[in-house]
């Protein structure tokens, strides 16, 4: 199979078609957002170069199609590079680059400001990522969760979901902004309480590109523990009222449109559909997984001064079960545990900045909703209502306005603002569990979030030393505990010190809250008592981050950083006896238990990164990370959480070619993961098993086992052809190209006779024979894709 789709991807490129591009946009001011005349636009390896005209325009005509660093430079600015800037024959590819005022002159222009752009208020555990780099990442089907695992401190999840693992923290931890607007997950089929998910949702043609930080989070971005990512969506295109892109990917069929309606807004709008229910079928599999998801951005221009973004996304999940393929008995284990699932999420929001001399002002208004079904009967009859295990419906809604005021002063950059939030959970559940029993209850709350935070960066000693403090005070009406936001007040403070024109010294101290999921705080026992309100509390992380870094003339970064992250009042499971931090790899639902807020945890370890931006057709990224992450079990001592991956490697490298060829490769590999062994004898029970249609994690053990490592080899080739009015991009993508296989904790299950039926145990009546199943992940999966623009 993979020779036959290797040898008719070669046939599809035996032509070359080179085509003149065109190049444009607009150089500004970051804060005044006034334009900047005369300032040097230049296309990196080539002698090109031009100026912004008096209304800080700036036009590239006639240059070949292609993949190119844009250098900007202006006296009194800080100089700034885009990596990998894709220019295509069929569209004016328009950029709006913004240029912070250089504090940190030296003569006339900044040393090395321009190779890896820097956040004033986050000088350590950022990295940036742009649209070349997401969308070519081999083995990550244009998906930016599977991206961002190229970069340290990210392990890679065995198998195909896209938890995003940072630093040892859970995949609840993580919070994601689009031009300002917070959405509550990234990923299709999400796990509710966690951010989790197999598929990304986020078209990546709308990407310019994404801020990660690891650390060092900004005041105004809250409730996150580990990681915050900032998205930058790219504009319309602004050569004509509409142009269209097609692709096709490994899993879904794309649509995309932009354009410019007038000359002061422009529009990007796209839908897409999976078909991977029909591979599904086609690999006999017993549950059909379907998406859909569309995008919509729309900025318009009022004048110089104001401009409205409006912003909205939506997507549709559905699984159904194939109850036909019932013979293996993989197959069986499948049926017999997955639920019937609904799930939908939309966010819609605007965002509205006016712009003053030196300051300017941002409005934020958005609104988010979940909803989430799920129904499970014995033997997947839905005609027999007393086999019902299953019967799940929770919706959650947020609806939230921030104001923020940012300035700059002569030595100062001050951002700070005010933020409120109505948050409404409804919850309707019937669950059948072990020793439990019945789980029925009804829950709907509805709450107010409220909070403020400042930041002010400066720098001192002649300039090389920066200093950036914040702070940030979150509080809400839920409960008492929590409405005093002096009770959350989280303060942090960053150093960054230049020992040489290209050695930095930097660290940060922090302390960061977020307030537990709505599946813990709606959460009722069968009396209707809010069980989980009276106690409830923020969980708290307070974090160090010491890193130094080298950068070199030729845009090549070397970063050593160590960091400690120390949790405290994390919920814990007190029906499993089990922090909740372990929990959120898998689909369903976590959360909906009786907790207490009491569990402490510690993550440290250490990242080397070496990057190389790209330079004469070349670019790569290794990242290597040590972290080792524990939560306390019930007895308070402290034990390996799920996410104590230990050795994180990941290895990217590609390269340009003539005529428009592209390779990439990428290595990953983690140590094994801890994982909880079985209660075989409580799984065994008859009444057990025919309720969970699996096993019982014995959390007295937690996480005492681990799996067998993992690692993953992946390619993709890309070939692009330029015509007259349209493009076309064939890429071939293979993930594993060794085949590499990862055991994971083995699956358990119940001995069968020739007719599928559960055997009895002879020395206990009530319970079944047991045994266990090999569970490995792991195969080749090649892809042909195509992207047609015109």
């Amino acid at each position: 199979m993979l020779k036959i789709i290797v040898q008719s991807f070669t046939l599809l490129c035996l032509t070359v078609t080179v085509q003149a591009a065109s190049l444009g946009g607009l150089i500004k001011d970051a804060i005044s957002n006034e334009p900047l005349p005369y300032a040097t636009v230049a296309l990196d390896g080539t002698s090109v170069a031009v100026s912004s005209d008096e209304a800080g325009k700036f036009l590239f005509d006639d240059i070949q199609a292609g993949t190119y660093n844009v250098s900007v430079r202006l006296v009194g600015y800080q100089s700034k590079k885009l990596f990998n800037v894709l220019v295509n024959g069929t569209r004016r590819l328009s950029l709006e680059i913004s240029m912070e005022p250089d504090r940190k002159v030296l003569g006339e222009v900044t040393i090395n400001a321009g190779l890896f752009n820097k956040i004033e208020e986050a000088p350590i555990s950022v990295y940036g990522i742009g649209e070349a780099e997401i969308k070519r990442n081999p083995g990550g089907n244009r998906d930016i969760s599977k991206a961002i695992q190229s970069l340290p401190g990210v392990a890679a999840v065995a198998g195909f979901r896209n938890d995003l693992i940072i630093r040892g923290g859970s995949s609840n931890e993580n919070r994601f902004y689009l031009d300002g607007i917070e959405i509550p997950n990234i990923n299709h089929f999400s796990t509710q309480g966690a951010t989790g998910g197999p598929v990304g949702l986020i078209n990546v043609d709308f990407i310019r590109s994404v801020d990660f930080f690891a650390g060092s989070f900004p005041a105004n971005r809250g409730n996150a523990l580990s990681s915050i990512m900032d998205f930058k969506l790219k504009e319309g295109r602004s050569d004509r009222k509409a142009g269209y892109a097609f692709t096709l990917g490994a899993s879904d069929l794309a649509l995309t449109a932009d354009g410019s309606p007038t000359e002061k807004s422009n529009f990007i709008v796209s839908y897409r559909r999976s078909y991977l229910q029909f591979l599904f079928q086609l690999l006999q599999l017993p549950f059909l997984p379907t998406y859909d998801d569309a995008m919509v951005r729309y900025k318009f221009k009022i004048d110089d001064k104001n401009e409205l973004t409006i912003l909205a996304l939506g997507a549709l999940d559905r699984v159904r079960l194939n109850t036909a393929e019932n013979e293996s008995e993989q197959q069986k284990i499948i049926l017999e545990t997955i639920p019937r699932n609904n799930q939908w999420n939309y966010t819609t929001g605007l965002v509205y900045k006016h712009y003053r001399k030196s300051s300017y002002a941002t409005l934020v208004l958005s609104r988010n909703e979940l909803n989430n079904e799920a129904i499970k009967y014995k033997d997947n009859n839905e005609n027999n209502p007393s086999g019902l295990i299953l019967n799940y419906n929770s919706r959650e809604t947020e609806n939230k306005i921030r104001l923020e005021h940012t300035a700059r002063t002569t030595s100062l950059k001050i951002n700070g603002g005010i933020l409120a939030e109505y948050v409404n959970y409804t919850n309707s559940t019937f669950n059948r569990l072990p020793f439990v029993g019945t789980i029925d209850y009804s829950s709907a709350i509805n709450f107010f979030k409220y909070g403020f935070f400042g930041q002010a960066s400066g720098s001192v000693l002649k300039r090389k030393l920066g200093i950036t403090f914040g702070f940030r005070a979150d509080g809400n009406t839920f409960n008492s505990n929590m409405a005093n936001v002096i009770r959350q007040l989280s303060p942090r403070v960053s150093f960054s010190y230049d020992i040489t024109s290209r050695v930095a010294l930097s660290t940060n101290i922090g302390r960061y809250y977020q307030l537990p999921a709505y599946t813990i705080l709606g959460y009722r026992n069968n009396a209707g008592t809010l069980v989980n309100r009276s106690q409830a509390k923020y969980v708290s992380n307070d974090q160090i981050v010491l890193g130094v870094s080298y950068t070199s003339a030729k845009a090549l970064k070397i970063s050593i950083e160590a960091f400690v992250k120390k949790y405290k009042n994390y919920p814990f499971d007190l029906k499993d006896s089990v922090s909740i931090a372990n929990l959120g790899s898998d689909f369903g639902v976590i959360g909906n238990v009786p907790v207490a807020y009491n569990n402490d945890g510690i993550a440290r370890g250490v990242e080397l990164l070496l990057q190389q931006r790209l330079n004469k057709s070349m670019y790569g990224i290794l990242a290597y990370t040590f972290v080792n992450s524990e939560f306390e079990t019930i007895e308070g001592n402290l034990a390996p959480s799920s996410w104590d991956f230990r050795h994180i490697v990941s290895a990217t490298a590609g390269k340009y070619f003539k005529r428009n060829w592209e390779l990439g490769m990428r290595y990953r590999y983690n140590s094994g993961a801890p994982y909880t062994p079985i209660n075989i004898p409580a799984s065994s029970i008859k009444s057990n098993f025919d309720i969970t249609g699996g096993g019982i994690p014995d959390f007295s053990r937690v996480n005492s086992l681990r799996t067998n490592a993992f690692q993953q080899l992946d390619m993709r080739i890309d070939k692009k052809y330029f015509f007259k009015s349209w493009s076309l991009n064939i890429f071939l993508d293979i993930q594993n190209i060794t085949n590499s296989k990862t055991l994971l904790d083995p699956t358990f299950t119940v001995q069968r006779d020739a007719n599928g039926t559960p055997l009895t145990d002879p020395q206990n009546p009530d319970a079944y024979l047991t045994k266990f199943l090999s569970n490995e992940s792991g195969s080749t999966i090649p892809t042909i894709g195509l992207i047609i623009e015109f």
